[in-house]
């Protein structure tokens, strides 16, 4: 393309030019009856659009009567992370499905990136916005994303009532615990993460509801915050043999590897002497250990295929505006039955 060229001017550029939102642009462009907007903001739009010069595409003249194919996925760091990209997988099958592309935006949290994406979207008239984080946590919504239809995905925001597609943690952590209590294990330890999150919580309180739908009593002495990650695993065995466990619920898979080498460096084997169940699932982890690992998987395809089903209104949102998302186990070979004793 010759650099020279003159860049087409788009909404935003009017938008910007005249004082107002890209939607108010739409609205003027496309003349949109019952659209609120005062007479000073109509023509400083229109004055802006022929001072620019701003000519509406093709595509934008067949979209005049309504919205447009695209479904817009507004994604902080997903398209980077391999087993979290399921979502992008789900949310693209399930609008495919009824019709619609999608459009994905990795803005890796940039806020301005995330403003110019929101805008293009706007200007493609999307039928609405997923926006997505790469793990479950509360977010701060971006200017102009409620200028649309818009679905949280893994992710949510406490002081909106935008509706909400959130893995069931509770569950998830009752699930990890109940493949080790069927197992007869009934010194069990959490390996817990010392990040606050929801998955801290709903985990926890899911490993403790498992203990206490079996009768067995809690033991705080058997749960122990370590580090997210291999090296949390690894520093966490001697603490959890120390206080006699036989089976162990880790926070995730990658604790769940660092936990198998510090087993093996005490000539130890799993799940012989110590039976283990991971979290999330990650596929390049948890099918590849020796033994190959039980966990309880996250639902990221899942996950966008409801954020999609919620937007396009196919399903409705719980009370309290959240869908939570069942964590299936995945039953492999780090689990055995307890000793007897």
């Amino acid at each position: 393309m010759d650099e020279s060229s003159p860049r087409a001017v788009t909404m935003r550029d009017v938008a910007q030019a005249a004082g107002v939102s890209v939607s108010t642009v739409s609205h003027v462009v496309n003349n949109k009856k019952g659209a609120r907007i005062g007479k000073d903001a109509w023509e400083r739009v229109q004055r802006a659009i022929e001072e620019l010069g701003y000519r509406p595409n093709a595509m934008a003249k067949d979209l005049v009567k309504g919205r447009s194919r695209f479904i817009g996925l507004v994604a902080d760091a997903i398209a980077s992370t391999p087993f979290a990209g399921q979502i992008i997988r789900g949310a693209q099958d399930e609008a495919w499905r009824h019709g619609y592309v999608l459009l994905v935006a990795n803005t890796e949290g940039n806020e301005a990136a995330e403003t110019e994406a929101l805008a293009m979207m706007l200007e493609h008239k999307v039928r609405g916005v997923l926006y997505s984080a790469w793990y479950h946590r509360e977010v701060e919504l971006p200017a102009g994303l409620t200028e649309t239809d818009c679905v949280l995905v893994n992710c949510f925001a406490s002081d909106s009532d935008i509706p909400a597609v959130v893995p069931d943690e509770v569950a998830g952590g009752r699930q990890a615990a109940r493949m080790l209590l069927a197992a007869g294990h009934r010194r069990i330890g959490f390996i817990n993460t010392t990040t606050p999150s929801p998955a801290h919580d709903g985990r926890l309180r899911g490993y403790r509801e498992a203990l206490d739908e079996a009768g067995v009593p809690f033991d705080p002495a058997l749960v122990v915050d370590a580090r997210p990650d291999q090296e949390g695993g690894f520093e966490a065995v001697g603490r959890l043999l120390d206080r006699g466990v036989t089976g162990v619920f880790c926070h995730n898979d990658r604790v769940a590897m660092g936990l198998y080498d510090g087993v093996r460096e005490r000539g130890l084997r799993v799940p012989d002497d110590l039976a283990v169940v991971g979290f999330d699932n990650q596929e390049v982890i948890a099918a590849h250990l020796r033994p190959p690992l039980s966990t309880v998987a996250l639902p990221h395809y899942e996950l966008g295929l409801a954020g999609v089903r919620l937007l396009l209104g196919l399903d409705e949102p719980a009370p309290g505006g959240r869908v939570a998302v069942d964590c299936p186990p995945v039953h492999r070979s780090s689990v055995t039955a307890a000793p007897p004793g």
